[in-house]
C-alpha cells in the first residue's frame, strides 16, 4: 500500500512516553482531529493482560511538539486545531473533511478509510467511519447515528432527540427544517420509501409515527404507490444525489445492510474508493454488534417486569452447587417461552431474578401483556415447583414474587462482554418494579396505581385485583382497591423500615384474568390459558 507499509506505527503506550502528554490530552486531540484516530489491533508483541492496543503513525510526535509550539506562542486549542485542520495533507479523521491519501511516486490515491496496521490487514471500525451513516430500525426512526450524517443529510442534531417517535425519517423530511436545507428532499423521502414498501404495507403508512396529518398520510401513500420495493439482497447499493440549498451538490453511493435489528446506511462520495467499505459490511456480526452498543438512548414508554425467587439465599445454602445451577438454569429455561411468547425483551439478570421489558412502540397492548405473561409464568412455576419436589424429594415450594410497573424512561443497550448486549432502562419505573418483586410473597404479584390507571377500561374491567385485608382473625380480599405499602405492613415494625422508600406509594395485588364480556371484542389482548 505505498504509503502505508513505508510509515513507522507506534502504540499509544510509546506515544504517550515520548510525547509526555496524558492520555486526557491524547484523547483530546483525537476529538479535536488534529491527529487520527488510533487503529486497534492485537499487540505486535505479547503483553500481558492486553489482548488490543491502538497504533498511530509515528509522526503524530511531530504533530504534538508542533502543537506545543503554537501553544507556547499564546494561541488557544481551539485555534491551532482550526488552522491543523486547513493546512494538514494528511486525512482528518476526526474532522469535517475527509480527504484521500497519495503514495509518494506512485499517484495512486487510497482511500483514508482504509489503514493498514503492523501485522495485520485492512480494519475499519464504526468509529473510524466519518462519511454519513445511520441505523434505521424497522419503524424507520433513527436508532444510531453518527456526525457526519446529522451535518451532511440532516442539517441538523438528530442525537439530541430523545424520544424516538420524532426520530423517524419520514417525519424528519417532511419537516421544514429538512425542506429549506435539502432541495431535492422528495428524491430522499422517495429512496426512503421504497425500502418503507419492501417491510410495510399500505395500510399500515398511518402508524409510521404519532400526530400525522392528513395531508401528510396522503403523501406517504402517493409516494408509496410509485416506489419501487428494494431487491431482496445483504448488501443493497444505489446511487444518490444530495444538493444542498445554499452549496454545491452532491454523489454518494448508499450502501444499505439488512439486519434483524434495523438498516444500516453507510454514504460514500462516488469518487472515493470503495474497498474497505465493501469488507466492512461484510463483517456483518461486528458491525451490528457495535451499532448496538452505541444505539441512543430513547425516551419510551414500557412496562416492566421484575421476577425474583423467594428464599433463593436460603435454597442456595440447602443445596449442592451443582442442584443449585441446576434448578435456576431449568426454572428460567422453561419460563423463557412465557417471555417471548408475550413479546417481553430481555433486560438482565439480577442475582435469582430476571428484568423483562414491554415496550409500547411494538405492540399497543404492551402493559396487559406483561399482566399476562406474569399471570402464565405463576401458572408454570406452579408445575415446575410440584415437578421439582416430587423428582428431588424436596419439601420446599418455589415461589417467584413478580413486580410490574409503567412509565416512560430512557432505554438504551449496555456491553457487559464484546459479545452480549443487554437491554437498560434507568429511573423509578424499574426501581419501583424491583421494589414491589421484594415485597411480594409466595408468588403474589404486585403493580402500582399508576400501571392500573394506564390499562383500557375493558382491560382494567378483566383484571381481578385488589387488597388482602385481616378481618379479625381471616383474611379477606377486597377487589377494584389500592393500598399505600406503609399501610400494608403496619403490623411488622422490620418490614415498614425496609420498605420505607416507597412508603407511600399506591400498589395493588393481581390475582387472575376475569372472562372477557361478549362485547368487547377482538381488540382484548390475548388471555392466559
Amino acid at each position: 500500500m505505498g504509503e502505508s507499509n513505508s510509515r513507522k506505527w507506534i502504540d499509544s503506550k510509546e506515544l504517550l512516553i515520548r510525547s509526555a502528554i496524558s492520555r486526557a490530552t491524547l484523547n483530546n486531540y483525537i476529538k479535536l482531529g488534529v491527529i487520527p484516530r488510533p487503529v486497534v489491533k492485537s499487540p505486535v508483541e505479547r503483553r500481558k493482560g492486553t489482548k488490543k492496543i491502538g497504533y498511530f503513525p509515528e509522526s503524530v510526535l511531530d504533530t504534538i511538539t508542533e502543537i506545543r509550539k503554537l501553544k507556547g506562542k499564546g494561541k488557544p486549542m481551539e485555534a491551532i486545531a482550526k488552522e491543523m485542520r486547513t493546512s494538514s495533507q494528511e486525512p482528518v479523521y476526526g474532522g469535517t473533511e475527509r480527504r484521500s491519501s497519495v503514495s509518494p511516486g506512485t499517484g495512486h490515491k487510497e482511500p483514508v478509510a482504509s489503514v493498514e496496521v503492523p501485522g495485520g490487514g485492512l480494519r475499519l471500525t464504526l468509529d473510524e467511519v466519518t462519511t454519513p451513516a445511520y441505523l434505521l430500525n424497522y419503524q424507520f426512526e433513527i436508532e444510531w447515528i453518527n456526525e457526519a450524517a446529522e451535518r451532511e443529510i440532516f442539517g441538523k442534531p438528530i442525537r439530541s432527540i430523545r424520544d424516538v417517535e420524532f426520530r423517524n425519517v419520514f417525519r424528519l423530511f417532511l419537516s421544514w427544517e429538512f425542506n429549506r436545507f435539502v432541495k431535492n428532499w422528495e428524491d430522499i423521502f422517495a429512496y426512503h420509501m421504497a425500502f418503507c414498501k419492501a417491510r410495510m404495507s399500505r395500510e399500515q403508512l398511518g402508524q409510521l409515527y404519532s400526530g400525522m396529518s392528513g395531508r401528510e398520510a396522503e403523501y406517504l401513500e402517493e409516494v408509496y404507490d410509485r416506489a419501487e420495493k428494494v431487491p431482496s439482497e445483504k448488501i443493497h447499493r444505489r446511487s444518490v444525489d444530495i444538493e444542498v440549498h445554499g452549496g454545491p451538490g452532491e454523489r454518494y453511493l448508499v450502501y444499505t445492510t439488512f439486519f434483524r435489528e434495523g438498516m444500516f446506511f453507510l454514504y460514500v462520495r462516488a469518487d472515493r474508493a470503495q474497498e474497505s467499505i465493501a469488507k466492512f459490511l461484510s463483517d456483518r456480526e461486528t458491525v451490528v454488534r457495535d451499532l448496538l452498543h452505541q444505539r441512543l438512548p430513547t425516551l419510551v414508554s414500557f412496562s416492566v417486569l421484575v421476577a425474583d425467587l423467594q428464599n433463593s439465599v436460603r435454597i442456595c445454602a440447602e443445596l449442592p452447587p451443582e442442584e443449585y445451577f441446576e434448578l435456576i438454569n431449568s426454572m428460567w429455561r422453561i419460563l423463557e417461552e412465557s417471555f417471548r411468547r408475550f413479546n417481553g425483551i430481555y433486560g438482565k439478570r439480577i442475582g435469582d431474578g430476571v428484568v423483562y421489558y414491554f415496550l409500547k412502540k411494538q405492540d399497543p397492548h404492551y402493559l396487559m401483556n406483561s399482566i399476562n405473561c406474569a399471570l402464565a409464568i405463576r401458572a408454570r412455576m406452579a408445575d415446575f415447583s410440584h415437578e421439582w419436589k416430587t423428582r428431588k424429594k424436596w419439601l420446599n415450594d418455589l415461589y417467584l414474587n413478580i413486580g410490574i410497573n409503567e412509565g416512560q424512561e430512557y432505554f438504551s443497550t449496555t456491553t457487559p462482554s464484546s459479545t452480549n448486549i443487554e437491554f437498560t432502562a434507568l429511573g423509578d419505573t424499574i426501581n419501583y418494579a424491583s421494589r414491589l418483586s421484594n415485597l411480594a410473597r409466595f408468588g403474589t404479584i404486585l403493580t402500582t396505581k399508576n400501571a392500573m390507571n394506564h390499562l383500557g377500561d375493558d382491560d382494567r374491567r378483566g383484571v381481578r385485583y385488589g387488597i388482602r385485608k385481616r378481618l379479625e382473625d381471616r383474611e379477606v380480599f377486597v377487589e377494584n382497591v389500592f393500598s399505600r405499602v406503609d399501610d400494608l405492613l403496619r403490623d411488622n415494625d422490620t418490614w415498614r423500615q425496609r420498605f420505607a422508600d416507597i412508603a407511600t406509594l399506591p400498589v395493588t395485588e393481581i390475582t387472575e384474568r376475569r372472562a372477557p364480556s361478549p362485547d368487547q371484542g377482538s381488540q382484548q389482548a390475548p388471555s392466559v390459558p
